[in-house]
């Protein structure tokens, strides 16, 4: 135990000293907070026309003709000119369109030329409000009053999800949960990967610097695996918990920052606050130690069995597939379907439950079966993982010059002590 304890000290102490370390627990949260920063300004930079652009209509429908209004950086121009010299006219100007409207409009695509692609934004206002002229023309055809249709339109519905609880009524946060699960997907997902691999580089690193045979003269391998194993796993929750309280402090200072009335900033914070971080943290804490176990040995039993890094894709992949498929469903269908089958079996299996659980979270009414299953099942999954890739590792780490393949693999777990 006193040699394991060594390894760990040595394993943590080694990572935690370098300037890399110290750099990124700082670095980190800022380069997220820029990030999304950047994100929500760049969306909405996207949704708006750049730069001026001339539409010439060309209607032989005579049926939107001085109907299309212009818009933010869009202008529409009638003209009779023949279709042919209007597209000439776009060879020199990459800010011209040309809108051709034909007579059968409604059983002919309306076509819009120019000379590059166009946006989406600016096909998108075209077809709008093309759609809303075609129906206004259509109810006048049919003496149905636009006026009052349009006054009953512009009456909005606006519903507000409340749960249910034992202790009340509150409301459900769906929005600031979704965003909660799909960040803590993203986090947990993102660790194992990064210190699943460092594990993986250190075993590289000592075996081909023969490091290692020095090293398993003094300590049995499960032992020397264990220590890097838990050394590593301590550097990731040091990074964490040093995030952690910088967002919560940066947390704090957006809230006072964002606190006057009327800021929409400061309403996402107070409804944030109303989640039950205490409990998610908990959950993730959880989830990534297990999983972090349950891959770090996988990744160790890897870094065994190769004697350089480019040599780890044909393990690696059949190895993190479960992960990366989990983590595509997750920003992509589970956040819409929190407590559907599939969430709930992915939840559950070892392999994909840290990401797909963290998604359910969240949301709140995961059943305590249901939490206490997955939980028993990722203590059974890192304990069979470990004595797996102990098995693995033992042999693996000896062995230089040789390719492995998955076949040899099954030989090294089947050599006896």
């Amino acid at each position: 135990m006193n040699k394991v304890l060594l390894i760990i000290q040595r394993e943590y102490i080694t990572r935690v000293r370098k300037k890399s370390f110290i750099v990124m627990i700082f670095v980190v949260p800022l380069l997220i907070l820029g990030m999304s920063a950047l994100i929500a300004f760049i969306a909405k930079d996207s949704m708006e026309i750049s730069k001026p652009q001339i539409v010439k209509v060309i209607d032989e429908s005579h049926l939107f003709e001085g109907k299309l209004k212009n818009a933010k950086n869009i202008q529409f121009i009638p003209t009779n000119e023949p279709v042919e010299k209007a597209k000439e006219g776009l060879k020199d100007n990459e800010d011209l369109s040309v809108l051709l409207i034909s007579k059968d409009y409604a059983h002919k695509p309306v076509q819009f030329f120019s000379k590059k692609k166009p946006s989406f934004t600016l096909t998108g206002e075209v077809e709008n409000q093309m759609n809303e002229i075609a129906s206004t023309n259509t109810m006048l055809a049919n003496h149905i009053d636009t006026a009052l249709l349009n006054k009953a339109k512009k009456s909005k519905v606006s519903v507000n999800a409340m749960e249910v609880t034992e202790t009340g009524t509150k409301d459900a946060n769906v929005g600031p949960s979704m965003m909660v699960g799909i960040a803590c997907a993203i986090f947990i997902y993102l660790a194992l990967f990064i210190y699943g691999a460092q594990v993986m580089r250190g075993v590289i690193e000592e075996k081909t610097s023969r490091i290692i045979e020095v090293i398993i003269s003094s300590v049995k391998p499960f032992q020397l695996m264990l220590g890097k194993i838990i050394g590593v796993g301590l550097v990731g929750l040091t990074q964490f918990t040093a995030w952690i309280v910088l967002s919560i402090i940066s947390t704090k200072i957006a809230g006072h920052a964002a606190s006057g009335p009327g800021s929409p900033m400061g309403g996402v914070l107070e409804t944030l606050q109303t989640i039950p971080f205490g409990f998610i943290l908990g959950c993730f804490l959880f989830y990534f130690i297990t999983g972090y176990l349950l891959y770090s040995a996988l990744f160790a039993a890897v870094g065994s069995a190769v004697d350089s890094e480019t040599e780890t894709q044909q393990f690696m992949f059949p190895i993190t597939l479960p992960l990366l498929f989990t983590y595509i469903l997750s920003v992509s269908v589970l956040f819409r379907a929190p407590d559907s089958p599939l969430a709930v079996w992915l939840s559950i299996i070892p392999f994909t439950a840290p990401v797909a659980m963290m998604v359910r979270v969240p949301f709140g009414g995961v059943p305590d079966w249901q939490l206490g299953l997955s939980m028993f099942m990722m203590i059974i999954g890192f304990l069979f993982t470990t004595y797996v890739a102990a098995r693995i590792y033992r042999v693996g780490v000896l062995m230089y010059g040789k390719k492995a393949s998955f076949k040899e693999l099954a030989k090294w777990f089947f050599y006896k002590e």
